[in-house]
């Protein structure tokens, strides 16, 4: 390898030769381009599971774009990085469908049409026969447990946030620890939920796997149903994100996995409608003092004193 072939980033040379592979070439260049760093993180072993290809094509891509192996590969990736404002670092922190470069009204229009897809995608995937019957059960259990980390564990809050104020008894773990000694003591009359984009994260992994191995009824959030995680659970309910467009990961999923969880939190409504309504108008009570009158009502009750008359002070309206 020369000196001048040095100055070219590893994504440069995908980018070269990407005309000229292969179908199980192209794969792997459609992971490197997606997740730059990926290398740094996985095997060889690894990234040939994620493309769906061998590590033997993978050794044959690496000598395609010019480096004699998968090491190689490696500290190529690891000096574009360290390079700092290079391609692989925008794509691999940001993502690819954003340029650093584009007009605003580009971003927005593209950022809209990307969630749009991801949101169509989930809904078309859904099992909806899977989504009843994992909101029936939690209507009807005990206790939720909701495992998430990173980006997910903020999902995991959303789904307390929803559920509990409806008469679900849910506590939402981040930390494998304490999820860990909540799952030991559920039981059959339980239900867990492991929220994983990816469904390799080992720590939700593991807190869902104790769950189940306690009784309880287990259920999956993830963009990959044949995942470990995917393995693992009783029921599955994906969470799509094409392309995954923003860098990390978890920020494509989040609003596709918001989507599973307000049809879930939809459905134990319906379930449980009498419940539902009396907690709802419970809760708005309790709240309501708080909260300041609309101006339009505080007009409203203005009008109709009985010395109001129809005066102009009694028809102006308050800015």
């Amino acid at each position: 390898m020369n000196a001048a072939a040095k100055t070219f980033s590893v994504l440069d040379r995908i980018e070269t030769y990407q005309s000229q592979m292969p179908a199980t070439m192209t794969k792997i260049a459609a992971v490197l381009m997606d997740d730059p760093k990926a290398p740094l993180r996985l095997s060889i072993t690894e990234l040939a599971e994620r493309a769906g290809t061998s590590a033997a094509s993978v050794t044959r891509f690496c000598r395609m774009i010019g480096y004699a192996g998968y090491s190689q590969l490696r500290v190529g990736i690891a000096e574009d990085v360290g390079r700092g404002g290079s391609k692989a670092a925008w794509i691999a922190d940001i993502g690819r469908s954003f340029g650093p470069d584009d007009p605003p009204d580009e971003i927005r229009a593209s950022l809209l049409n990307t969630h749009t897809l991801s949101l169509q995608t989930t809904a078309g995937l859904l099992d909806m026969d899977a989504a009843v019957r994992v909101a029936s059960t939690i209507g009807k259990s005990r206790h939720l447990d909701v495992y998430g980390v990173g980006g997910s564990a903020l999902t995991a809050l959303e789904v307390e946030a929803r559920l509990y104020r409806i008469g679900v008894n849910v506590h939402p773990w981040a930390e494998v620890h304490n999820g860990l000694t909540s799952a030991a003591i559920l039981d059959d009359d339980c239900v867990a939920i492991g929220i994983s984009n990816t469904g390799r994260t080992d720590e939700t992994i593991q807190m869902l796997s104790a769950a189940k191995a306690s009784g309880a009824y287990t259920v999956a959030i993830t963009g990959n149903p044949d995942s470990p995680i995917g393995k693992i659970a009783d029921d599955v309910l994906i969470a799509a994100s094409p392309d995954g467009y923003l860098q990390p990961a978890d920020l494509s999923a989040r609003h596709c996995q918001l989507f599973v969880v307000d049809l879930l939190y939809l459905l134990i409504a319906q379930g449980n409608f009498e419940r539902t309504t009396r907690l709802l108008a419970a809760s708005a009570a309790a709240v309501a003092p708080r909260r300041r009158p609309a101006r339009g009502i505080v007009l409203a009750n203005y009008n109709s004193r009985p010395d109001a008359g129809t005066t102009s002070e009694s028809t102006k309206t308050y800015d």
